[in-house]
């Protein structure tokens, strides 16, 4: 929230500077992110009259003035601006004035003519980027006055960050009433002086949801100028709250809702047909709101209609067909307490969102409605008002409002959470502070919280407010008095953290992304076409919770291709949400959904970045699988060939530990490829990480003693057999097979495919047929005895063991 400091101090002027001010709303809760000057410095600028306007002798862009700058001083000035006019009151730069950015004015000669100043637009101040022509200023505005102190450019903005709690802050009041209750300074605030009715005028109201609406205030007023200007300090105070002036009717709603955090609407009542009924919505409706965008509407949507269709979204936004314009002569004016369940998350579910919502989610004075609507209707009176303005009596209407149930605080309960010996008087202190109606009983207060906090419910909301009203900064840094302990880590598990020190020493950079994603990513890389939805997005594309995390990975690689880069290497260690119904409900989980951890990969582009020393090639499945298989245990991992819906039929492998599915890893859907406009296919895995954490033990070795003996054999063998099931046989038979017990390793070297023009000299048609369906896979194995020299005998019985076994278990035969 942004407001003016010298707004706020019209309030309550605490005798402390802005800084100071400034630490002391953070430290009390209300964190102040930023405190800059309205305008920069500069110096000699003064309110000036222009007395006469003439052409400029030497040149046709420009005009000599005649300049009253007050004290008696007529002086002629040289000026370019498109919109100098005599009788206006403009800033004028006199000799040797300061600009910002150091420019001095000196008197000098334009085209032959003196000049003996500058006449200064809003961008040469540095007050906004507008430099289509001169500032012009108010009427009244006091000529020779310093214009820094007429304009108060001595002001400061305030930006504030508040807490989701804390609605009674978003505006200047409530803010006042904070800085009052942590500095002691007096309070000043607004009267709401009744403003007496001058016709008998109503709008018809209907009350139909008292869910939706507990309280509707509104009045007729009759008669206005709505193409009155709006007045200065008002353009002033809402500029400095980042608003820009749009019309005096528009100005004075957003003026009281900056003032006093009451949104209201204004209605042009010469365009509502009937009466008004606040309702909830229905299906079919629609409604052109004041942003142009058209919305369909439903029955989860409060609404304010009239006879003829819906004219407003209750407590979010108007609609363009009653809105008010300079044509506007009547207007139905109404502020209203909306209940903060019946607006939170409508504003969003229709992309956008609006000062109004923002409020009343977080919960609107409801007593006050009547009070502000006065104040509002005596703002409109005296802005627009005519001799022929009638105003109507207000329309009062409660349904059903809050009710403010006591909060007990125990003096005891309070010392203890603080960690701070805080007296009954003080905590009597911060509660009158603050405003709240709290009475003594035994060892307790008990407070009755006002109609403008919604935040204090529990004993812990009256602790928080005990704690930063006397002051975070009093509470002692008490050191821990138990004895500290080591956590033994178990030797047969790593922690997460592990795996993400692997994968950055593998070359891969971490990311973290939202757990909420787009629903197309969910459909195209998990197959997954009824995701776990997210019952309030913060934005139509984090509609549904993820279950993979390739979906975030491709964008995130889409991201940094659109910067030029050519070769990525990236991961994430984070939850999916899957649908689970033996997921029982626990503290950070909830009942029906899994939320286990993964860690996904993706690699891009070259396989080292370019050099001399290396042929540039393209990273490939089994790149990327041996950076897999450093993170899996030393045994029972197995890639399987298997089709997933993220990656290429062909190539891609799902990912198995001990019999049991872990993961998958492959290269990029072709399909995928194309929509998300990759110009190369990437690979990626994603594997569990729970498997991940499981570490054997290390067990002791004796170094070998004996030589060991190297023997290759070839083999071939149904081209449709893979590597993985010829390496499990070879394991089953050094299990069953005692002469296979001297056989310590066993490596792939080569793979060869016979092409068909080798076939072609092959001359028996059988042997040619068969040779085309087979493969050559050439191993290299090594064996040994760790007692003995193997002899030529055991390692050729061994090889023969081995052949025969292959033979027998998968038609292999030997290639001479």
């Amino acid at each position: 929230m942004q407001f003016s400091e010298a707004w706020l101090r019209a309030y309550v002027d605490p005798p402390i500077g802005s800084d100071e001010l400034a630490a002391r709303l953070t430290m009390a809760g209300l964190e102040v992110e930023e405190a800059v000057p309205v305008a920069p410095p500069f110096t000699g600028v003064v309110v000036a009259r222009v007395l006469n306007v003439q052409r400029h002798p030497n040149a046709d862009k420009l005009a000599l003035c005649e300049v009253d700058a007050g004290g008696g001083r007529t002086l002629s000035i040289v000026c370019g601006a498109p919109n100098v006019a005599a009788g206006q009151r403009v800033p004028c730069a006199l000799d040797g004035a300061r600009l910002p950015g150091g420019r001095e004015i000196r008197t000098t000669t334009v085209r032959g003519v003196p000049s003996q100043g500058m006449l200064c637009s809003a961008r040469e101040l540095g007050l906004s980027e507008d430099h289509a022509g001169l500032l012009v200023l108010e009427e009244d505005a006091p000529v020779g006055a310093d214009l820094r102190a007429y304009l108060d450019l001595d002001d400061r903005r305030f930006t504030i960050k508040l807490t989701p709690n804390r609605g009674d802050c978003l505006s200047v009041v409530g803010v006042a009433r904070e800085v009052a209750a942590i500095t002691g300074a007096p309070l000043s605030l607004p009267r709401f002086d009744a403003v007496a009715a001058s016709s008998d005028e109503r709008l018809p109201v209907k009350l139909l949801a008292p869910d939706l609406c507990g309280r509707f205030s509104g009045r007729v007023i009759s008669g206005l100028n709505a193409c009155a200007p709006t007045p200065a300090w008002m353009k002033r105070r809402l500029e400095r709250s980042g608003q820009r002036s749009i019309s005096a009717l528009v100005d004075i709603s957003n003026y009281v809702m900056l003032e006093l955090g009451r949104p209201s609407h204004v209605f042009d009542l010469d365009k509502i047909a009937g009466g008004l009924e606040v309702r909830w919505g229905r299906a079919g409706e629609t409604l052109e709101l004041l942003n142009g965008q058209r919305v369909e509407l439903d029955q989860r949507v409060g609404v304010i209609a009239d006879a003829r269709s819906v004219e407003a979204l209750a407590g979010i936004m108007g609609g363009a067909a009653t809105a008010v314009s300079l044509a506007t002569r009547n207007v139905y004016v109404e502020a209203a307490f909306w209940w903060p369940q019946a607006i939170q998350g409508r504003a969003r579910r229709f992309g956008f969102s609006t000062d109004a919502a923002h409020r009343f989610e977080r919960g609107v004075d409801f007593a006050t409605t009547a009070d502000h609507l006065e104040y509002i209707t005596r703002l409109i009176v005296d802005v627009c008002g005519t001799p022929y303005t009638r105003i109507g009596p207000i329309d009062d209407q409660i349904a059903e409002l809050p009710k403010r149930t006591d909060v007990r605080l125990r003096i005891d309960r309070c010392r203890k959470v603080i960690g701070a010996d805080i007296s009954a008087a003080d905590i009597a202190d911060v509660f009158a502070r603050l405003g709240l109606a709290a009475r003594r009983e035994g060892e307790a207060f008990v407070v009755t919280p006002p109609s403008y906090r919604f935040d204090l419910e529990i004993e812990e909301d009256l602790i928080e407010e005990v704690a930063r009203l006397w002051g975070y900064e009093r509470i002692g840094a008490v050191p821990p008095r138990a004895r500290a302990t080591m956590r033994a880590r178990a030797e047969t598990r790593r922690p997460p953290h592990a795996l993400r020190q692997a994968m950055a020493q593998a070359g891969y950079q971490e990311l973290i992304n939202f757990s909420f994603v787009e629903p197309a990513w969910e459909a195209d890389f998990a197959g997954n076409a009824e995701p776990i939805r997210v019952l309030n997005p913060i934005a139509s594309q984090f509609a549904v919770m993820r279950s993979s995390l390739i979906g975030s990975l491709v964008a995130a690689l889409k991201f940094n291709l659109n910067r030029q880069a050519s070769r990525v290497r990236i991961f994430e260690l984070g939850r999916v949400f899957l649908r689970d119904p033996a997921q029982p409900e626990a503290a950070l989980a909830v009942a029906g959904i899994a939320q286990p951890q993964r860690l996904a990969a993706l690699a891009y582009g070259p396989v080292d970045d370019e050099q001399w020393g290396v042929a540039k090639r393209e990273v490939d499945f089994f790149d990327v699988k041996g950076d897999l298989e450093r993170l899996l245990p030393d045994k029972g991992a197995r890639f399987v060939a298997a089709a997933h819906p993220a990656f290429h039929p062909g190539r891609s492998a799902r990912v198995e530990l001990d019999g049991r599915t872990i993961g998958w890893i492959g290269e990029l859907h072709p399909r995928w490829q194309q929509k998300y406009d990759l110009p190369l296919a990437p690979v990626l895995f994603e594997v569990d990480v729970e498997p991940l954490c499981v570490a054997s033990l290390p067990r002791f070795s004796q170094v070998p003693r004996f030589p060991a003996v190297v023997r290759d054999v070839a083999f071939w063998i149904d081209d449709g057999v893979p590597l993985q099931r010829v390496l499990d046989e070879i394991a089953a038979l050094v299990r069953t097979d005692t002469r296979l017990t001297y056989l310590r390793d066993v490596r792939l070297f080569d793979l060869y495919r016979p092409r068909l023009a080798d076939s072609s000299k092959v001359a028996d048609a059988g042997a040619k047929a068969l040779l085309t369906k087979e493969k050559s896979l050439a191993f290299r194995c090594v064996l040994q005895d760790t007692e003995k020299t193997l002899s030529d005998t055991e390692a050729d019985a061994a090889m023969a063991a081995l052949i025969a076994g292959l033979s027998e278990r998968l038609g292999a035969r030997l290639r001479q």
